[in-house]
């Protein structure tokens, strides 16, 4: 979903484009990252894939390790051998939910599952390899051509079934082609460390978020009844409030990303 999205953003902007899938790179294994760099020499490297089913984490430990450690690992170590610019991507469960307010790049993250341990062993790995790579932080991701929250209430509430949303977790959710637009652009800036990217607002909870869509499309909000996290018994925990925000947007003098409503109408329309 977001490499889609930043792949369209970038042909946009008139650059050469190769878009990999998982099947033409696994970059959990160094030797085809080497090819691959040597073969396409690029400047510019924006890392979207990943491991991102947090429950099946718990279980599939070395699947997610491949895929958020080492991969990343690979191409940091593999982009500063060849001198190109690394975008690659985190999470906002990077961070244990216990904050009140909103997160910011100088907290200290403390994850809770096997997941968000390995996407920050992941950021680790990444600056430890290559200190001008750039890891981004986002969270509740959605946009076209993939599945999440979003997409699966929008479907069952314009079937009519009624769904169940938490209203005690509460994030910052983010539209990919806003995500993808930013990761450009701090590659162009030639940015580095780490930065918290998301479309704007006080954040959501799931509930609130479904009741957004709801509101937009003219679906029917008593179709959405809320539930807590902890009534769900999920293998994994998750942080209960993990919005985000960013001070180092504005050390670049970054225009801050459009508020959650008006990134959501412009989805949904």
């Amino acid at each position: 979903m977001l490499a889609r999205a930043a792949k369209n953003h970038c042909i946009s902007k008139s650059d050469d484009v190769i878009a990999l899938a998982h099947a033409d790179l696994d970059i959990a294994k160094y030797e085809k990252v080497i090819a691959a760099f040597e073969r396409e020499r690029p400047e510019i490297v924006l890392n979207c894939a990943a491991y991102t089913n947090v429950d099946g984490a718990e279980t599939n430990v070395e699947k997610c390790y491949a895929a958020n450690v080492k991969g990343p690992e690979n191409l940091s170590f593999a982009a500063k051998e060849f001198g190109a610019i690394l975008v690659t991507i985190s999470t906002d469960y990077v961070f244990d939910g216990e904050k009140k307010g909103f997160y910011t790049e100088d907290d200290a993250p403390n994850p809770l599952g096997v997941y968000a341990k390995s996407k920050l062993e992941g950021e680790q790995r990444v600056l430890s390899a290559n200190e001008k790579a750039i890891v981004i932080r986002s969270g509740w991701i959605y946009g076209h051509g993939g599945t999440n929250f979003l997409s699966k209430v929008g479907e069952l509430l314009k079937q009519s079934k009624q769904i169940t949303a938490i209203e005690d977790s509460y994030g910052t959710p983010t539209y990919a082609n806003d995500l993808a637009m930013r990761m450009r652009e701090l590659a162009a800036l030639k940015a580095d460390g780490v930065f918290h990217v998301t479309n704007g607002g006080p954040g959501a909870s799931y509930y609130e978020f479904a009741r957004a869509l709801a509101k937009i499309r003219g679906f029917d909000p008593a179709l959405i009844q809320p539930v807590s996290k902890n009534s769900l018994q999920r293998p994994a925990s998750r942080p209960a409030n993990s919005r985000l925000s960013s001070v180092r947007d504005r050390e670049l003098s970054l225009t801050p990303l459009r508020d959650l409503q008006a990134a959501l109408s412009d989805y949904l329309t």
